[in-house]
């Protein structure tokens, strides 16, 4: 990444289907800005990034404004500084203390030039051109899952290889054994974690179970979304849309009720969305209940996004598998595999209402379709939604 980018009825039926890390500054701390800021720089950041770096930063809106124009302009010092130094640039950074670029250069004679620039300057031995080409021969190299990763860390001049501590067997060994003799500027250092890939959890997505599909409801706070008790028991393990590992089960209750919630893994992460196929998504921004007759909408990984109005609360459904209490009816369309999926209402359908349960009727000649209210969920289970 460009280091001068900004901190940038029938029968009802149920309807399941199947069976470099960024250094914060404490709060309260002025940061250093040596380079400035100007009223254009001021004007030119939006509001979202300035409060997630207030947020995340630990700083005033004055103090984030100042930090991002000094970043900038300290870009423009690299560019000028590793122009002048030419063969003996070897990697730049801004001191987290002064606030200042620094410029390490593999050539002595070539400092003056960096500091002319603008830039403190700072003698190492190995250019960038070394540390990289050593990093792109290490990219050749086949990798145990024991080593993280590869990059090359300009502040200590060097190439780090990193390995997990706990896995660190023998394939890893032979793994940095190589990797050292690559260029005497490899370091291993040990780390405790193994990165995995992140997704999001979204209502109205897919996710599978055992040889059945369902949706996602609504995601919640403590990691991860409720959904259709009857789309799996407390301990069913869990799959994405994506068919990855997802977490389980943690509580389902379903007859009488047909509520769930499912935890999900470090990989995944809860979204305050529902899914609108039509590449846009609805922000959830509470649970107020809508009115009978309200319009509403719902969204699952059968038939996507469908509408209809609420014609009735508090119904008795009475399935082959037992009766399930408290239910709203409506005449908005589902089949299975939407089981689970969010029903939404009020302002840009931003209040969440319930998730699918079961109904009649399908898409194409229209049917009933009854949810189970969201708020009795989130109350049982202890959970809060995810808003946005």
């Amino acid at each position: 990444m460009n280091r001068t980018s900004a901190v940038r009825l029938a029968t009802a039926v149920l309807l399941a289907a199947g069976t470099a890390t960024a250094l914060s500054v404490p709060a309260g701390a002025a940061p250093a800005a040596p380079y400035g800021a100007t009223p254009a720089d001021t004007e030119s950041y939006p509001a979202e990034l300035l409060q997630a770096a207030q947020r995340d930063l630990g700083l005033t809106a004055e103090q984030v404004t100042a930090r991002l124009a000094s970043d900038t302009r300290a870009g423009e010092v690299e560019s000028a500084a590793r122009s002048a130094v030419g063969s003996a640039y070897a990697g730049s950074w801004i001191n987290q203390a002064t606030g200042k670029l620094v410029v390490a250069v593999a050539d002595p004679a070539k400092a003056g030039a960096a500091k002319a620039a603008g830039a403190d300057a700072k003698y190492v031995a190995f250019s960038h051109r070394q540390l990289t080409g050593a990093k792109s021969a290490i990219d050749g190299l086949s990798a145990p899952t024991s080593i993280t990763g590869w990059r090359v860390d300009e502040q200590t001049n060097s190439v780090v290889v990193e390995v997990n501590r706990f896995q660190r067997d023998a394939a890893a060994e032979s793994f940095l054994a190589t990797a050292r003799s690559v260029s005497p500027a490899v370091r291993v250092v040990e780390v405790d974690h193994s990165p995995t890939t992140l997704y999001d959890t979204r209502g109205g997505d897919a996710y599978y179970m055992g040889g059945g599909r369902c949706s996602v409801g609504f995601s919640v706070t403590a990691g991860g979304y409720v959904t259709a008790g009857h789309c799996g028991r407390t301990g069913t393990a869990t799959q994405g849309y994506n068919r990855v590992t997802s977490g389980s089960f943690a509580g389902s209750s379903f007859p009488g009720n047909d509520y769930a919630w499912v935890r999900t893994n470090s990989s995944w992460t809860s979204r305050p969305w529902v899914n609108r196929y039509n590449g846009t998504n609805v922000v959830v921004k509470g649970s107020s209940e809508a009115a009978i007759g309200a319009a509403i909408c719902r969204s699952g990984s059968t038939t996507g996004w469908r509408c209809g109005t609420v014609q009735a609360k508090n119904q008795t459904v009475n399935y082959a598998q037992g009766a399930v209490y408290g239910m709203t009816r409506t005449n908005a369309c589902a089949e299975p595999g939407d089981s689970g999926g969010s029903w939404v209402a009020g302002t840009g359908y931003g209040q969440a209402q319930g998730v699918t349960s079961g109904g009649s009727g399908n898409c194409s000649s229209g049917g009933t379709t009854f949810f189970q209210p969201v708020n009795e969920i989130l109350s049982v289970y202890g959970l809060r939604l995810a808003i946005g």
